[in-house]
């Protein structure tokens, strides 16, 4: 997979450290659980624990610390955490969220700006492009809006080309044109024809889809190569990212099988006894596992297909609180090993277990069909 370490916003701080100690886990109370291991106070623990060591606000400004010591969390990073506190909504409808999306948001413009030309990586800004439409969809902000359309028609002029049949560079230097981008594209032009009932951007998410789907994806099995570059380079391995986005973009645009195909790869070929890979904990991969339960979730719900999926993302929940350390319960994403005691987390490293226990609770559990 291609990834860097993004330093662009290492110097920001926006100070005060602020504990919310209810905001994530209220959404729990009163409501019913599937029969799963977890219960409303496990799920409740995770999440607040997670808000507890990593959420602080200065004002009407949030943040996402980088580790529990302190500093912010590298730029696109934030707009995938930011993205839980958004899936926490969604699955929940606890108005609770409300707050802090828009605070989060907020702070995230603060500190970037309502545009964001001088960041090389395309990938990173339709991160965020992602996260403020759906801001708005989710709080009817439209500020949020406004920049999420700046912002994707900036990277699409520069990212976008006839060179490799289409598809969008990874970065201003155009050296690859890959999955981490034009997946999370193709859900980004998506979500602007929602906004804005614009069927441009729906047709431009579908020739972002298109070629990734000819370029990296594998029919026989479902997986999703990660590059496509210019000089003759080996595509690169499949990473829950980018098998994540793709179900993600396919489930917008109506290709169930496609979606079906690369949640059946991850699920059977890229996990072990069940458990979703393990990346390293200080990485850019840490919240990859976090990015591909975003995707499946919805597409599982949208289709009906709780059947199939819903017990084994109960399997890794279980997996994800067990190995918690009980001093902070704080749950890193190496599911079968044990979270070190003395070790100083991160916040993108926690992601992926908050992010499976919000998926667990909210489902629902019907038949297959």
């Amino acid at each position: 997979m291609l990834r860097k370490n993004n330093s662009n916003n290492a110097g920001r701080r926006l100070g005060g450290f602020f504990s919310l100690p209810l905001a994530m886990a209220m959404l729990i109370l009163g409501a019913s659980i599937p029969a799963s291991a977890l219960t409303t106070n496990e799920v409740n623990i995770m999440v607040d624990s997670y808000s507890k060591a990593f959420y602080a606000v200065k004002g009407e400004n949030g943040y996402f610390k980088n580790e529990q010591t302190g500093g912010t969390v590298d730029f696109w990073k934030e707009a995938e955490e930011i993205e839980t506190v958004l899936d926490a909504y969604e699955w929940t409808s606890n108005a609770a969220y409300k707050t802090m999306i828009t605070s989060l948001l907020n702070g995230f413009k603060k500190s970037n700006g309502a545009t964001w030309s001088t960041n090389i990586y395309n990938d990173d800004c339709m991160w965020a492009s992602i996260a403020f439409a759906r801001g708005y969809l989710d709080t009817g902000n439209a500020r949020f809006r406004t920049v999420a359309k700046a912002n994707f028609d900036m990277v699409y002029a520069r990212a976008w080309d006839d060179q490799l049949g289409g598809g969008l560079w990874w970065t201003t230097q155009k050296t690859t044109k890959n999955a981490c981008v034009n997946g999370p594209g193709a859900i980004a032009a998506y979500l602007l024809y929602r906004c804005l009932g614009d069927s441009a951007y729906l047709t431009k998410a579908g020739q972002i889809y298109d070629w990734e789907r000819t370029n990296l994806f594998v029919a026989e099995t479902g997986k999703i190569f990660d590059a496509e570059r210019t000089k003759g380079m080996p595509h690169g391995g499949a990473t829950t990212y980018n098998q994540g986005t793709f179900i993600g973009a396919a489930n917008y645009l109506g290709r169930t099988n496609d979606a079906m195909l690369a949640a059946d790869y991850t699920m059977r070929r890229m996990s072990t006894d069940g458990i979703l890979p393990q990346y390293g904990q200080t990485g850019n991969n840490s919240g990859f596992n976090a990015i591909f339960i975003r995707w499946l979730v919805p597409f599982m719900k949208d289709r009906g297909l709780q059947g199939r999926y819903q017990s084994w993302l109960r399997q890794n929940a279980d997996a994800a609180w067990n190995v918690r350390r009980t001093s902070d319960n704080l749950s890193w994403c190496q599911w079968r090993e044990q979270t070190p005691l003395g070790t100083n987390l991160c916040s993108w490293g926690c992601i992926s277990s908050v992010e499976s226990l919000l998926a667990v609770f909210p489902a629902q559990t019907t038949s297959p069909k």
